[in-house]
């Protein structure tokens, strides 16, 4: 496998409504989708449509929603040997809301993903080896992401950490072994404990955190692009101007896009470009892994941009 994914499944239920609820307050939604999502499946499928080689590790329940996961991401192509069933246990759950401004809300029940241990990362250590880059997330328990990382260290593999959802608890010493750190500016706000309400404060938050030993950092920006900042440069990768419908699992789509050019062997700065773009295009379609186009799809895009 060229990349292998350790990390989350959802099961996604989204509410478009417009406009969010108050506390207590009842609203009426416009419409309705269900679909398979988790940070960790959205990269691994971003990945896998845009040609990698992907390797899914996770953990799904022994309810109703199980097996039309796995089926999902066999679908798209993802190896899904790791990916088993927990019994007496739910598979995840991602209730959704979306605004008509293409705002979210989400909740997550993490199900399944909790049972995700350090003890399966050795488990799989053989096809682990096999894979260029592991990519991680923070929807299952620290203790795996940061055997993951010490797996990562120990064989040579390059490491991609996205901080998401954003965790105090999360070992920044930890998160400094991996040669990629790539949140959003909110989970950057929180991690760094600075404010980022504005790109020069984002910079300053950024910069906090290379004197701990960080390699790669990328903080995702939303609609403003994206940051990076290196041991011997830093850019800012302007993101395009799009009519956003759904921003639901964009910074999944930055994250595949990136890992499935990194690996491919692009460098880090034309693997941003184009995660830049795959992430704006993510957001002009409803859901998360079906608005995530193909390889093909995403080459005609860039043609016309």
């Amino acid at each position: 496998m060229t990349i292998a994914v350790i990390g989350s499944n959802m099961v996604d239920l989204i509410a478009y409504i417009d406009q969010m609820p108050k506390a207590g307050e009842t609203l009426e939604a416009d419409d309705f989708a269900m679909g398979c999502g988790g940070k960790g499946a959205n990269q691994a499928v971003a990945a896998a449509k845009l040609g990698a080689e992907v390797l899914m590790m996770s953990r799904v329940g022994d309810d109703g929603f199980a097996d039309n996961t796995i089926t999902n991401l066999q679908t798209y192509g993802v190896d899904t040997r790791h990916v088993t069933k927990v019994a007496n246990v739910s598979s995840g759950v991602a209730p959704i809301m979306v605004d008509r401004q293409s705002q979210n809300r989400i909740l997550i029940i993490p199900g399944a993903n909790k049972h995700l241990l350090p003890v399966d990362i050795d488990a799989a250590a053989d096809d682990l080896r096999a894979c260029r880059l592991i990519v991680l997330q923070l929807e299952i328990p620290l203790p795996t992401v940061y055997r993951a990382i010490e797996f990562g260290n120990q064989e040579g593999i390059p490491v991609l950490l996205n901080p998401a959802p954003a965790s105090p608890d999360l070992d920044l010493a930890y998160a400094a072994r991996c040669d990629f750190f790539v949140p959003n500016e909110t989970e950057l706000e929180i991690l760094s404990g600075m404010p980022v309400a504005t790109e020069a404060a984002i910079v300053a938050a950024a910069q906090s955190l290379m004197p701990r030993g960080f390699k790669h950092l990328i903080v995702t920006m939303g609609d403003s692009g994206t940051l990076y900042i290196g041991p011997d440069s830093s850019f800012r990768v302007p993101a395009p101007t799009v009519d956003a419908v759904d921003t639901t699992g964009a910074g999944d789509a930055f994250v595949g896009c990136f890992a499935a050019h990194y690996a491919a062997g692009s460098d880090i700065r034309e693997s941003i470009e184009n995660a830049v773009q795959y992430a704006s295009h993510s957001v002009t379609g409803r859901c998360t892994q079906t608005a995530y186009a193909t390889r093909e799809a995403f080459d005609e895009w860039l043609a016309r941009a």
